[in-house]
C-alpha cells in the first residue's frame, strides 16, 4: 500500500535594512527600507491532530498549542501564540493541525528585523494553510503581523518592519493619510552590516529621542490642531520655540532634516540620479543627525562605520533605533575588505544585497 503524500508549505521572509527615515515612522513621516538577504524560513506540513507543533532547532527550543481556540499567552512576546491568535480572531479557521520547523539567519535584537521577519513568515505560513482570498495581499500580511507583534503587546513601533519583509525589494512608504508602499529601483553594489554585539537600550533611546519629540508636538498641537510635521518648514517650527524646551525643540528641528533627506533620496531613485556617491554621502548625512541630533549611537557603532570608511566604503549610519545593536556601511566593491575592518573593531559582519519580499514554495513529503 502507497504511503500518503503529505503537501509540505515552505515560506521565506527576509529581513530589512532602514536607509532613510530611521526613527520616523512613529511619527507618520516617510521612510526608505531595503529587504536584505537574511531571512527567516518557516516549513511547514499539516498533521490529524488539532495542535500546532512548532521546533525552534537555532535557539533549542519547541513550542505547541491548540488549533481549536485562542492560544494562551506563555511568556512576553510570544510571537507564534499572538499570530494565530489575530488570525482566529479575523475568522481564520484552520482545519488541522500542523508541524512546522523555524530557521533563521537574520541576527537577533540588533535592528535588522529579526523578530519582524518571523512575524510576517508565521502569519503567511498561516493564512496559505486556511486558502484565504486575502492570502496573497502583502499589505493585509504586514497589517495583521504588526498587530500580532507590536498591538498586541502594546509595543512601540509602527509598521515599517512588517512592510518592509513582506513587500521587499526597496521601498518608499508613506504612513499619512492611508498605508501607502512604492517600489524603488534597486540598488547595485554591497551593504554590510556591523553587528556591534551591544544589547540595544530601547529604554534609554526612547527615552532620549522619542518621549521629548512627541512631548514636543504634544504642546504644539495644544495651541495649533492642524499642526503637520509632514508638512512643517523650520521657519514655521520657528514659531513654537518659547514652547518648546532646548531638547524638544532640537528633536523636531532633526525630525525635519531626516524628513527631508528621505523626500530627497525617494526623488533621486526615482529620476535614477541616485548614483553610488550620493547614496553615501546621505547615509553619512543621516548618521550625523542619528549621532549629534538624536544622541542613539554608541562610541563603537562609530568606531565600526568609521573603520569601514576608512576601508573603502561610501556611507554608512546606525540600523534600527540605536542604542547597541546594527550599523551597516555601502560599497560599489571590495566588500570582503570593508567586513575585515569591522571585524578588526571588534564587530560581526554581514554581507548583504537588496533581497525579495515573502517567498512561498509547495511540494510533497
Amino acid at each position: 500500500m502507497d504511503r500518503k503524500v503529505e503537501p509540505r508549505l515552505k515560506v521565506s521572509v527576509p529581513g530589512r535594512i532602514c536607509l532613510f527615515g530611521e526613527h520616523q515612522d512613529y511619527l507618520g513621516l516617510p521612510v526608505i527600507t531595503a529587504a536584505i538577504d537574511l531571512r527567516i524560513t518557516v516549513e511547514s506540513v499539516q498533521q490529524q491532530a488539532p495542535e500546532i507543533y512548532l521546533s525552534l532547532p537555532d535557539i533549542a527550543e519547541e513550542e505547541q498549542f491548540s488549533v481549536s481556540r485562542e492560544a494562551e499567552y506563555q511568556r512576553a512576546r510570544d510571537y507564534f501564540r499572538s499570530v494565530y491568535n489575530q488570525l482566529y480572531r479575523g475568522g481564520y479557521r484552520l482545519s488541522h493541525g500542523l508541524r512546522a520547523e523555524v530557521r533563521g539567519n537574520i541576527p537577533i535584537n540588533s535592528g535588522t528585523s529579526s523578530s519582524s521577519a518571523l512575524c510576517v513568515a508565521w502569519t503567511r505560513t498561516l493564512m496559505e494553510w486556511v486558502h484565504h482570498p486575502q492570502k496573497d495581499d502583502a499589505l493585509t500580511v504586514a497589517r495583521l503581523a504588526h498587530q500580532a507583534e507590536v498591538v498586541e503587546f502594546r509595543e512601540p513601533g509602527g509598521m515599517m518592519d512588517h512592510i518592509a519583509s513582506a513587500l521587499g525589494g526597496v521601498q518608499y512608504i508613506e504612513f499619512l493619510p492611508d498605508v501607502r508602499a512604492q517600489r524603488l529601483p534597486s540598488i547595485s553594489g554591497y551593504f554590510i552590516l556591523g553587528d556591534s554585539r551591544e544589547p540595544k537600550d530601547t529604554v534609554g533611546v526612547l527615552a532620549r529621542a522619542k518621549e521629548p519629540l512627541m512631548r514636543a508636538l504634544k504642546k504644539i498641537a495644544a495651541r495649533t490642531p492642524e499642526f503637520q510635521l509632514l508638512r512643517a518648514t523650520p521657519r514655521e517650527l520657528e514659531r513654537y520655540r518659547e514652547l518648546l524646551d532646548r531638547d524638544e525643540y532640537r528633536l523636531c528641528l532633526a525630525a525635519l532634516s531626516n524628513r527631508d533627506l528621505t523626500l530627497t533620496a525617494r526623488d533621486l531613485f526615482l529620476r535614477a540620479g541616485l548614483t553610488p556617491e550620493k547614496l553615501g554621502e546621505m547615509l553619512n548625512a543621516l548618521q550625523k543627525i542619528l549621532r549629534e541630533e538624536l544622541r542613539v549611537s554608541t562610541p563603537k557603532i562609530d568606531r565600526l562605520i568609521a573603520a569601514a570608511l576608512e576601508a573603502g566604503a561610501l556611507g554608512g549610519k546606525i540600523n534600527g533605533s540605536g542604542g547597541g545593536g546594527c550599523m551597516f556601511v555601502y560599497t560599489k566593491d571590495s566588500p570582503e575588505r570593508v567586513a575585515e575592518a569591522i571585524r578588526r573593531e571588534g564587530g560581526v559582519p554581514y554581507i548583504l544585497r537588496v533581497g525579495e519580499g515573502v517567498q512561498v514554495e509547495r511540494g510533497n513529503d
